[in-house]
């Protein structure tokens, strides 16, 4: 059986600007009624800049760096959600990522319907996901309102069906992004109960996060993400140490 890996040679990730410098139909009226400065004409912005690195079965991988640094859009890149504008990204195995929990959900549909739909997203078959429903609903504690639409939902009722149903599904890869809330103190235990198990089981480990104590709690190697290029790959300690060093300064 192939082990699983993630291998990343120079990749780059642009924003480009024409996203940002849309004007909408109220700024263009107002511009020209004077009511408003001209918008300032933004460039660019370039997310990650020649990231390279390599992760083998056993890596658990801390990245860390400042708001804005890339973190999350690196994670992104790895799952496929963000398209890289260069490089490589080459990955062995099965992901599975855990963020933006409450993104994609079909508002007008039930939670069961909703169940179905991320599920096929996710890769599984109808077999199994009508096999592991039950359970996904027990664990999410929605009891009839499984049933109703989503639009009817809490937010925080939204999330733990979000995140009882992406944590159903087990990958060789994980790929983390913080610490989350997903509902009441109880529901809390029982959620990082079920991380501590991705993790666990996880061949391969990506965690982004600002809490240093977790990185060095849950990870043997940390890498440190300055605003967008790969500023220190090693050991968690030593890279946490530079890190807060480099913040004083």
């Amino acid at each position: 059986m192939e082990k699983s890996s993630i291998s990343v040679r120079d990749i780059y990730l642009d924003y480009p600007s024409t996203i940002y410098n849309r004007k909408t139909l109220k700024q263009t009226v107002f511009e020209l009624a004077k009511l408003q400065k001209p918008k300032t004409v933004l460039h660019d912005v370039h997310a990650l800049k020649g990231v390279s690195f390599e992760m083998v079965e056993g890596n658990r991988v801390g990245v860390i760096g400042h708001n804005g640094a890339g973190k999350s859009t690196l994670l992104k890149a790895l799952a496929g959600i963000y398209p890289i504008t260069g490089g490589e990204i080459e990955i062995k195995g099965q992901l599975q990522s855990l963020f933006d929990l409450a993104v994609g959900f079909e508002i007008d549909a039930t939670g069961r319907e909703n169940i179905a739909y991320r599920g096929l997203l996710l890769g599984e078959s109808p077999k199994s996901i009508k096999e592991k429903t039950q359970e996904i609903i027990e664990f999410a504690e929605l009891g009839e309102f499984i049933d109703y639409p989503v639009k009817s939902y809490s937010s925080g009722m939204i999330v733990r069906l979000a995140f009882a149903i992406s944590t159903m599904i087990k990958g060789d890869i994980l790929l983390l992004d913080e610490v989350f809330g997903a509902g009441d103190a109880k529901f809390m235990q029982k959620a990082k109960k079920r991380i501590m198990g991705l993790i666990e089981t996880a061949k391969i480990l990506v965690f982004v996060s600002h809490d240093f104590n977790a990185v060095r709690e849950l990870c043997n190697r940390a890498i440190w993400l300055d605003h967008g290029e790969v500023k220190m790959d090693g050991d968690v300690e030593t890279v946490i140490n530079e890190y807060l060093k480099a913040m004083e300064v």
